[in-house]
């Protein structure tokens, strides 16, 4: 799947700078195919979305961003929310010509795209949730873990090891159990690859996990008109499915479930999940 500098075949690199920041993002498929814009979870880049966005970029034309702080876009100057996250992101896909799009957004990607919904809804035409933080992540118990985690950038040690640990069924379960994947080994060198390979590039995730505890969008999400799909692995133990209904019923959304599947799901089942998309896109 690495081809170039940019990690995904077909994909050419692209940078804005906006208010002061360098956000950059990863651009491919037909010039005339309908926007799509891809926003990774928590500590992920747009490498994440390796196993979806080739496949994606056959007939629509598609950005993976790298959020700020995180892989090669530069950090904020200040982030009290996740407000400029949004900003960033949309400003890239401006500067690409592809406002008004669809928004697939991961886990902390899903809250960020959200937030684009509700600031710019004119921008935001459908918008797909992948496992979206933004209630358990709200919590207190989130907030504690997330200082843990960063504490200890466990992701960061582990990157430049990330072929080792591809190769490796207890690797696997080691990194990926309970809380990223129901099946860690099933996982290919692809999948670790698109997770692991590019951690070691971030600059600031602790803003975002800030950001993310003290966002809960519940009283927010009725002023979200995009039409919307919340796509969610049956076995998730980082954001458990409870939150999956909680989006579902206050956008008036539906949900897919998807079965055998963890947190990760656009790297562990990417092609249920590509199916759920298209569908809901339309191809």
């Amino acid at each position: 799947m690495r081809t170039g500098a940019t990690g995904l075949r077909g994909f050419d690199e692209t940078a804005v700078r906006f208010r002061g920041s360098r956000v950059r993002g990863l651009v491919g498929g037909p010039r005339d195919g309908d926007p799509l814009v891809l926003v990774h979870g928590l500590g992920g880049v747009a490498l994440t979305w390796a196993l979806l966005a080739p496949e994606l970029a056959r007939t629509r034309r598609v950005l993976a961003v790298d959020l700020p702080g995180h892989g090669r876009s530069d950090p904020l100057p200040a982030a009290p929310s996740l407000v400029p996250y949004a900003e960033h992101v949309l400003a890239l896909a401006a500067h690409e010509g592809m406002l008004p799009a669809d928004f697939v957004g991961h886990s902390l990607g899903g809250l960020v795209a959200v937030r684009a919904a509700i600031r710019r809804p004119e921008a935001v035409r459908r918008l797909v949730l992948a496992a979206a933080a933004g209630i358990t992540s709200s919590t207190r118990v989130a907030e504690r873990v997330l200082a843990f985690v960063g504490w200890v950038q466990p992701g960061r040690r582990l990157s430049p090891y990330w072929r080792v640990i591809a190769k490796s069924d207890l690797a696997k379960t080691i990194v990926f159990g309970h809380w990223f994947a129901a099946d860690p080994p099933a996982l290919d060198e692809r999948a670790v690859e698109a997770v692991l390979s590019e951690i070691n590039l971030h600059t600031d995730t602790d803003s975002a996990w800030r950001a993310l505890t003290r966002d809960d969008p519940r009283a927010d999400l009725r002023a979200v008109s995009a039409p919307s799909l919340v796509l969610w692995g049956a076995e998730d133990n980082q954001l458990p499915l409870p939150d999956a209904f909680e989006y579902a019923r206050r956008l008036q959304a539906p949900l897919r479930v998807i079965p055998d599947c963890g947190h990760l799901l656009i790297v562990e089942r990417p092609d249920a999940c590509l199916e759920a998309i298209e569908r809901f896109l339309g191809v």
